[in-house]
This record gives C-alpha cells, structure tokens and sequence, in this order.
C-alpha cells in the first residue's frame, strides 16, 4: 500500500471510529477498537477531510455509504463501482468535478443502487455522468461509440438516482443513462451537450423515470434511443436547443425497436437556438421528433415556437414508427404544428392524434383522418414542407455557463440515500398541461 493510501485509510479510519461511536465495535472500554468499522455500519467519508479526493473517497466507501464533498474544484474521473454508495456535493454549483477536456467521463456508475447528487460535472469530452452496466460504454472502446456492439447479452445496470446534478459543456452526453434500469433522472440541469443533454438508451423494460429536470443549449434537450418499457419523460423544461426531444429506433444499439415511451407534460419550446453545438442530423427548430419509435404515448405536454415543426414522426428505411398516440398536447407558434413524413418503404400504421390545440399540420386534415382510435393496421398519412436552413453551431466548449440551481435539500447535513430497487411510476392521468414558465427560474433561454 503507498504512503498516501496509508493516510487516507488512517484519516478514514478516525473518522469513522467518531461516526459510529464507541459501543458499536464490541471492543472493550479502553478504546482498543478504536478506529474499526462496526460490522454493517455506514458512515460518512468526506472530501477532502477524510480522503483527499472523490475517487479515494469512493474507494473505501461501501454499501450504505455517504460520500459528502466540500466546495472545491475536483480534477478526476471518478468511477462507482460499489452498490448502494451516495455520492453528494455540499454545494451544487461550487462542487465541480472538472473533466479539463482531458478526461472521457466525470462520474461513472457501474454499481446498483447508488445515488449521485448536488454537484456539477463538465468539461468532459463524452459524458458528465454516465451510469450504466454495459462494459463497452465504461471503457470507450475505439470504434465502438461506448455502445455495445459485439454479440455479447445486454447487462442492464438494476437501479439508479441522478438528482440535483449541473452537467454543463461535456463532449457527447450530459447525463447518460445506458443499459440500465430502475432509476430516476431528475431535478438536474444539462447545458452545452454536443449530442444530447440527457440521453436513456438500450434498456427493455425501462422502468426509468426523467423528471422535473431542465436542459436548455443542447444539440437535443432529451434524447431515447432503444429505451422500451415504462419509461417516463414528465414534467421537464426542454427549450432552447436545437432539437427539443427525441424518440428513436438506431442499429447502433441493441433492443431494438424502440417501443412504449410515456411524454407527458413537459415544455418543449423555442428549439432553435443558434449559440449550441450542432445536431448530428442537422435537427434544428424541431420540438418532438419520432424516428422509427412505436407505441409511445405524447400526452399534454405544451410544443410551441419550434421554427421548423413542433412534432415529426418519421422513419428509417427498415424501422418504421407505428402506433403513436399523440393526445391533449396544446400546440402554438411553430413552423409546423405537427408534420409526418415517410419513406414509401416504411409508412407508418396507425399514428394517431386526440384533441390536440392544432394550427397546421402535413399531410393537411390529419387531425380529422387520423383521429384516436384508428385500426392498428391504418396506413399513416405522409407529406412533405420546407424547412429552414440550420444556421452554424458553436463548440460544446463554449455554450453559456448555467444560471444557479436548486441545492438538495439539507445536502451537509442528511444522509445517505437509499434507492429503490424501483421508481414509483407517474400517475400519467394526474399530469397536467405545464405552464409556459415552468422550472423558468433555473434557465437561462426564457419563452419567447
């Protein structure tokens, strides 16, 4: 062991015998166990009184443990791979893990049940946090995009918490939940991200719950790729990005087709904002975008002053996009309210729309001819329109810092958190339409 672990086991080690106190070891009066960790007991471990940085920390945590760190700016990549661990910052904006755009990834997680909380990540060049339980997307294999791509089986990482978390200007993904499952992605904020702000990819059945969270100045605010089963987008505040929410089906990724999404009331306005990084697909002023998902439900959510269209389904040459239900979202302002358009090869079946406040939408009348419920079997509708031209995007590096955030409640002074080994799952009848401010606060692009 080197003299530096020595110390950081030593400082640990006192630190715990005043956390647990002196009855629980079993050790006499004299103090003889003083300094050794009750059997089953969990405690603190803080930054940088205890260990001198996050990843010492997190490597002599075990389950049950609080890792809590001070205000500081933090250069490492710090990897989770104890389950049940809660990583949590004493301040969300002035605790920064700072990737210097040297490092792949500010926090990765690969253990269940852990929680990362009140803090920021940027700067990384892929990811700000990455959680998943795919060994490809942990070691950014060399032409794999940190996909599974092999003939390997899925291994879905079994439950998750992201709250209160600030990713800011990181290479591909701000929050990245990939190949895993049971988890919540929420209250959290994501900026600059040069594919997506928050992305939930490849995992069948989900049960992953994204709410509440803000991302603004992304390429896409929220993106889901091969994300199937019990998913739930709801209540987040997706504007001023270039693209506002993504349904897909991708070859990329397995478990494939893309199935059975819930959106539900989220603000997804004014997605075409110039200062971002540009959109992969050369997406901008597009609200929703449906390539090749099927059987998702769009339900009260409010798409407006999306210059392009508020809401597009379309399709891949060989993954069609079939039963979307599109009901009670409230549409204003957009280039298109809603527009589908498909290659002869894949035209949709039975796409719906269901009481939706509509202005325009292609192929003209849809509202009418493809009113909820229609055969599932129904070919959908398909057309065309001009869109506009995207403008030049700027580098990850050099979207606007954020606003303040909300902190975690009593961050310095609660403890660990305990994650389900499943999210409770909305109630979509009880979601409401958002406000035109909602979560206005903690954004820096306002509604026009």
């Amino acid at each position: 062991m080197s003299r530096l672990a020595l110390r950081v086991t030593a400082a640990v080690l006192g630190a715990l015998s005043l956390v647990v106190g002196c009855g629980g070891g079993g050790g006499d009066d004299d103090g003889s166990d003083r300094g050794r960790r009750p059997e089953g007991a969990q405690v603190t471990i803080r930054v940088p009184d205890d260990a001198p940085t996050i990843t010492d920390a997190v490597s002599l945590a075990r389950p049950g443990d609080l890792v809590l760190v001070a205000p500081g700016v933090y250069h490492e990549s710090v990897k989770i791979d104890t389950a049940r661990v809660t990583l949590r910052g004493e301040s969300r904006g002035e605790v920064v893990i700072d990737g210097q755009l040297q490092r792949p990834n500010g926090v990765v997680v690969t253990a269940p049940g852990v929680a990362v909380q009140n803090l920021t990540v940027q700067r990384n060049t892929q990811n700000g946090v990455l959680v998943t339980g795919s060994a490809a997307a942990v070691a950014g294999l060399p032409g794999s995009g940190g996909y599974d791509t092999g003939d390997e089986p899925v291994r879905l990482l079994e439950s998750f918490l992201v709250s209160h978390v600030t990713a800011t200007r990181n290479g591909l993904y701000g929050i990245y939940a990939f190949s895993a499952q049971n988890g919540v992605i929420e209250h959290s904020y994501a900026s600059g991200g040069a594919d997506s702000g928050i992305y939930v990819g490849q995992c069948k059945p989900c049960r992953i719950v994204v709410r509440n969270n803000v991302a603004e100045l992304n390429a896409v605010g929220y993106e889901n790729t091969n994300a199937s089963g019990e998913l739930y987008v709801v209540g987040n505040r997706l504007v001023g990005n270039r693209v506002g929410l993504t349904v897909n089906s991708d070859h990329q990724e397995k478990l494939l087709p893309q199935r059975d999404t819930v959106v539900a009331g989220n603000l997804i306005a004014d997605n075409q904002q110039k200062l971002t990084p540009v959109q992969a697909d050369g997406g901008w002023g597009i609200g929703i975008g449906v390539d090749g998902g099927s059987e998702n439900e769009f339900v009260r959510n409010r798409i407006t002053g999306n210059t392009n269209v508020g809401f597009m389904i379309t399709a891949t040459a060989d993954l069609t996009a079939d039963r979307n239900r599109i009901a009670e979202n409230a549409f204003a302002g957009n280039g298109v309210d809603v527009g589908w358009t498909f290659p002869a090869a894949t035209r949709g079946q039975g796409n719906c729309l269901l009481a939706n406040a509509l202005r325009t939408t292609v192929p003209a009348g849809i509202a009418d001819t493809a009113s909820c419920p229609v055969p599932a079997t129904s070919p959908t509708p398909s057309g065309s329109w001009r869109s506009p031209t995207a403008p030049a995007g700027i580098p990850f590096t050099d979207v606007a810092a954020p606003v303040p955030q909300p902190e975690f409640p009593q961050a310095a002074t609660a403890g660990a958190t305990a994650v389900p080994d499943a999210p409770v799952l909305p109630d979509v009848a009880a979601v409401v339409l958002p406000s035109p401010s909602l979560l206005a606060p903690g954004a820096r692009v306002q509604t026009s």
